[in-house]
């Protein structure tokens, strides 16, 4: 079993490419299970055509600790597992406590199941620590994508990311297997993020292109592959899926100051 954590910036679209990702691999004959980290419990509504999945910690509230599994993991397309970890109430306590007890449930309940090939973990925005840094610390995803773009700050908070997968690599195994461009249709974005991943010592996995077929597929509750399985946008999750399935490029990160990353960004024309 394969477990992998995707980071990166708040709002780039790591649940998209997530469960675009996972419905590839679903379509490969991958045994997959996704547990949401981000309290707005987003991570698994493509995979579910749209049902809101009751999450963990609502689960937890409402019935108290005697739960079910079948009560806090829904099967969606390709027979993904799906899991919302959810969040406190607003304003109360910190969100990245339901991480750790979401995944303490789900070993206690036997989620973990020996036929499963990967599970997924799609953890909300740049935060790197506390509760949001537990698939990293406690070495529960050894494997680590970020999902980055062309842009400043995706790349800003891509470095800082790198920078807690170094310290916790060391106790935890961690390592980052690629950065994922999700792209914005920035200049010289392909260039600039290879360049940026080659200083970080680690690869560009793939580059998704921008299609609005992606936003007209989530309209629909449907990852592309769901919505339109012929559309040239599909293959391209098919080619992150395979390029994902096969690597053995797994490194410990080297984070660049911010002067050499403003030196990429000036290089490949963001800056100046």
């Amino acid at each position: 079993m394969r477990q992998v954590a995707i980071y990166g910036k708040g709002g780039i679209g790591k649940s998209t490419t997530t469960q675009n990702l996972t419905a590839a691999m679903a379509e490969m004959g991958k045994k997959i299970m996704i547990v949401g980290c981000d309290p707005k419990a987003d991570s698994t509504r493509l995979i579910l055509n749209g049902l809101a999945q009751r999450t963990v910690l609502d689960t937890l509230r409402e019935e108290g600790e005697e739960i079910e599994l079948e009560e806090i993991l829904k099967p969606g397309y390709g027979d993904i597992k799906c899991v919302e970890s959810g969040g406190p109430e607003p304003g109360v306590g910190c969100a990245g406590r339901g991480i750790i007890t979401s995944i303490n449930m789900l070993e206690q309940l036997g989620a973990y199941t020996d036929d499963l090939d990967y599970v997924f973990y799609d953890v909300l925005g740049d935060v790197v620590c506390g509760g949001f840094a537990m698939p990293i610390r406690e070495g529960k995803a050894e494997e680590i994508y970020i999902v980055a773009s062309g842009e400043m700050m995706a790349m800003y908070a891509a470095n800082n990311i790198s920078k807690g997968i170094q310290k916790f690599a060391t106790t935890g195994g961690t390592r980052l297997g690629g950065i994922i461009c999700n792209s914005r249709k920035v200049d010289n974005e392909y260039e600039m993020l290879k360049a940026f991943a080659e200083e970080l010592g680690t690869q560009l996995i793939h580059f998704v292109p921008r299609d609005n077929v992606v936003q007209r597929a989530e309209i629909n509750k449907k990852t592309v592959i769901d919505y339109d399985p012929k559309d040239p946008q599909a293959d391209e999750y098919r080619t992150l899926a395979k390029a994902i399935d096969e690597n053995e490029m797994f490194v410990i990160p080297k984070p660049m100051t911010q002067d050499r990353l403003e030196e990429i960004l000036m290089e490949y024309g963001i800056l100046g």
